[in-house]
């Protein structure tokens, strides 16, 4: 029987953390379902593990040292609520953006399957640092 309590989710989203944190798209990506739906700050979705790891290969050639920052996690059931910080540098043509450092606070809302994966993943975050180190 699949686990469906808070803690087994905790894991889940836990193991999700670590994966964002290592760079990895294919370790990001074996985090979620199959058929998992990830949501950025600006309400794009990626649906499907094949979608999320190229998702996750194209941000990380952007800012391949993204890393995010729990400073605090509720978790209900199969959900849980994360708020902290995400952080990185901007990149362009392999290079580091003049100034393209950010820090910006953020949440993630996590959605699991009651067993070893997130059907969920959604950012929210103030997303105009980035942008701006982008430029037009």
């Amino acid at each position: 029987m699949p686990p469906t309590s808070g803690m087994e989710t905790r894991e889940i989203v836990e193991a999700m953390v670590r994966a964002i944190n290592s760079g990895r798209a294919e370790a990001a990506g074996q985090r979620m379902h199959l058929s998992g739906l990830f949501v950025d700050s600006l309400g794009n979705r990626l649906e499907g593990r094949r979608a999320l790891v190229e998702g996750w290969r194209a941000y990380y050639r952007l800012v391949p040292d993204y890393r995010i920052e729990i400073d605090g996690m509720i978790v209900d059931g199969l959900e849980a609520m994360l708020h902290g910080r995400a952080r990185g540098t901007v990149y362009r043509g392999g290079l580091p953006v003049e100034g393209g450092a950010f820090e910006v606070p953020a949440a993630w809302r996590a959605t699991s399957d009651g067993g070893r994966a997130l059907t969920l993943w959604q950012v929210f975050a103030d997303n105009g640092p980035v942008r701006a180190l982008l430029g037009p």
